[in-house]
């Protein structure tokens, strides 16, 4: 009787294993969906990205505002009849010398 129930043990053993520890077992499906969320996560990321780009494809292809924002921000060209003003910070160091006189 005794041969009948640890043979019994050992093939539920041995079925036990592949369910567990095999190709396809739960284990390897639990990682390969942590995965699959974390490559999920990258492409949306990714296709946001995209998106942006091309926004801007399309808009340097067909505007000139995408063009003459480049300009001014990169460049700092201004327009002809434009003035162009430009605030500096105080220095800290001058405005704390005047207030000790």
């Amino acid at each position: 009787m005794r041969i009948v129930i640890y043979s019994m043990l050992v093939l539920l053993l041995a079925i036990q294993y592949p369910l567990w520890l095999g190709k396809g077992g739960w284990l390897k499906v639990y990682e390969m969906e942590r995965q699959v969320e974390l490559q999920e996560a990258k492409n949306s990321l990714l296709a946001l990205r995209n998106a942006k780009l091309s926004g801007d494809v399309k808009d340097l292809k067909d505007g000139t505002r995408a063009i003459e924002e480049r300009a001014r921000v990169e460049h700092g060209l201004i327009k002809e009849g434009e003035f162009f003003v430009q605030i500096l910070p105080a220095d800290k160091t001058s405005t704390s010398q005047a207030t000790k006189q």
